[in-house]
């Protein structure tokens, strides 16, 4: 059985599938939607409208990228505060037309850059968390690989939270608690172990209500297809005030 640093390392691995990978092999008729209409467009964050088998869904996804240029671009799965921005704008979207929100999520973390934090980084983390919890339509998020602090869970305050069986999710990285514990980031396997951060972790821990199976690569998009599609039919029969009910109590009882 693999250590919670490995875990941490297939989560990073090169060659794994990324948000806009889940997006095309399960989605169909994606429209991508652009801009946060306040400040820029920000690629580590790709949203948009999508078909779901006969269901018309709103989907986001944190995109990491493919070969060196395109992960430069996507600034390596790092969203700005534009990229939240544009997250809660689609959210809010999808409220209005009462369409389902999935969100796939992969990331290290926010990017701490100094103009991410003077546009307000710390903020546009904190009104999706907000916005989320009171969100009157259904929400699932699926974490694919990294799931990394408040990064993460702005696009994770679900009804549902899934994690592949080898992603992660964590308050820190190993490499940053080692630092902050111990000064020293070479103890980050020992850090692993200490923050419990493993998917099998989290579904132990309650935080998630599904660890996704990755034994045929082949067949994992097909597999988180079938399950989005049987949930959104469960969830989209609840009234909204069920539905709001279920996820703060969720969440409450962390």
């Amino acid at each position: 059985m693999a250590t919670a640093y490995e875990k941490v390392q297939l989560a990073r691995g090169k060659g794994r599938a990324t948000g806009l990978s889940f997006i095309q092999n399960i989605f169909t008729d994606f429209i991508e939607l652009h801009g946060d209409r306040r400040f820029a467009d920000d690629p580590a964050i790709v949203a948009g409208i999508a078909k779901l088998g006969g269901r018309t869904v709103t989907v986001i996804a944190i995109e990491k990228g493919g070969d060196t240029r395109d992960k430069v671009y996507r600034n390596f799965g790092s969203p700005n505060p534009e990229g939240y921005r544009k997250a809660l704008r689609l959210m809010r979207q999808a409220e209005k037309f009462h369409r389902p929100v999935v969100c796939f999520v992969d990331t290290s973390g926010a990017f701490c850059g100094i103009g991410a934090e003077e546009r307000g980084q710390g903020q546009a983390i904190a009104e999706n968390l907000i916005e989320m919890m009171g969100l009157k339509t259904p929400v699932i998020s699926v974490l694919i690989g990294e799931g990394g602090s408040g990064g993460a869970l702005a696009l994770a305050v679900a009804d549902r939270v899934w994690i592949l069986e080898n992603a992660v999710y964590s308050v820190v990285s190993p490499e940053g608690c080692a630092s902050i514990l111990w000064k020293d980031a070479k103890r980050a396997k020992e850090a692993a172990e200490c923050l419990r951060l493993t998917a099998q972790d989290m579904e132990q821990l309650g935080v998630v209500e599904q660890v996704i199976s990755e034994e045929d690569k082949g067949a994992v998009f097909a597999r988180v297809k079938s399950m989005l599609e049987t949930e959104l039919d469960a969830l989209c029969e609840k009234d909204t005030e069920t539905l709001l009910k279920e996820r703060y109590e969720r969440f409450r009882k962390y």
